[in-house]
């Protein structure tokens, strides 16, 4: 079958191979890839800087954003034949941690776990991949190619999550004013999710027209370019990674408030920062600062719940393109309207 392989460490070394069927020990259901997603962490392990070959071996099969249909499963697999799927991404580690032992791997202490695609185990952009049943998801066949967005919406998934049971610390919480950053797919569907909780939901990003502020809008939500004013927001899910950006969002927290750190920071941007009065706000205002990451079972299965909720023209627009297998290397060549690039395996 083809695949797309590349070896971990080296840029552009992504091809597309010929590769053996995926082995029975990848687990006992069979799917037929239909689309993958594309993220930044693809394009971080095109360029070299991330991501680990299986053991002994020398190439990694990528793709963590899975969509499938089943052609194979066990009596007992919780899927049949014809089912719409999704992989989740990460295994727990072999020790296991306290927080993998009991299934919450998306919390590993000890950095030993693996992911799909992206540490050291096979990921989904192979025209076949197996699974094992526990870590395959069914989704309503109605959302069709929309499917492939839920492991991204399995992550915020998880933010809201956490950002309720932080929020119940306080049985007088309620966010009335919450605030998304960033309006790439990770913003966009957070902002889904607040507005299906019925909050009044504001996105700020950079980009001042095209296909960004019309998703926001079409949700209901308000869309800021440049300025959010005197905005002073409940709860802030960041998703941009931009220190300028986090540093702002701390600046106008409202009391009690939560910031969700789920972008990603590159680490090279270097800038004064006085500790001190962040730590003396957080303190004198019952505020607080989370950094969120993966998603467990729970969190796919409530992503899957959402998605099937949402309005399909909306999620159909928030994949702005979609690439066949055979053209896969314009799929990582960045554009101006990208919101999220899926390569399609099949119909």
């Amino acid at each position: 079958m083809r695949a797309l392989t590349i070896e971990p460490g080296h840029a552009d070394s992504l091809r597309l191979d010929t590769v053996p069927e995926p082995p029975l020990r990848d687990g006992s259901v069979l799917v037929q890839t239909l689309a993958i997603g594309v993220c930044g962490t693809d394009h971080e392990i095109l360029e070299g800087h991330y991501g680990w070959a299986p053991p002994g071996e020398a190439r990694l099969i990528v793709g963590h954003e899975s969509l499938g249909r089943v052609l194979e499963a066990p009596p007992d697999a919780g899927v049949v034949p014809g089912d719409l799927v999704a992989g989740i991404v990460r295994r727990p580690d072999p020790v296991p941690c306290p927080a993998c032992a009991a299934g919450q791997w998306d919390m590993c202490r000890n950095g030993l776990y693996t992911e799909r695609g992206i540490k050291e185990r096979n990921g989904y952009a192979g025209e076949r991949f197996r699974i094992e049943p526990q870590f395959v998801v069914r989704i309503d066949r109605a959302l069709g190619l929309d499917g492939v967005l839920l492991e991204p919406a399995s992550v915020v998934a998880k933010a809201w999550e956490q950002v309720e049971r932080i929020g119940s610390r306080s049985s007088t919480w309620q966010p009335s004013i919450v605030l998304v950053t960033g309006a790439g797919p990770i913003g966009l569907l957070a902002a889904l999710m607040g507005t299906q909780r019925g909050h009044e939901i504001h996105v700020f990003d950079r980009v001042r027209e095209g296909v960004k502020p019309e998703l926001v809008q079409a949700l209901g939500a308000t869309y800021h370019a440049g300025s959010l004013d005197k905005l002073a927001p409940d709860l802030v899910i960041e998703c941009t990674g931009a220190t300028p950006v986090i540093l702002d969002a701390l600046d106008r927290l409202a009391p009690d408030g939560i910031i969700c750190l789920a972008g990603v920071s590159s680490g090279d941007h270097v800038i004064d920062f006085d500790l001190g009065r962040l730590n003396r706000s957080m303190v004198l205002e019952n505020t607080v600062l989370f950094g969120t990451v993966n998603a467990n079972r729970e969190h796919y299965v409530a992503a899957a719940e959402a998605l099937a909720r949402a309005d399909r023209a909306w999620l159909g627009r928030v994949i702005s393109r979609r690439v066949p297998l055979d053209r896969w290397h314009e799929a990582f060549v960045r554009q101006p309207d990208d919101v999220k690039v899926v390569i399609e395996f099949g119909s």
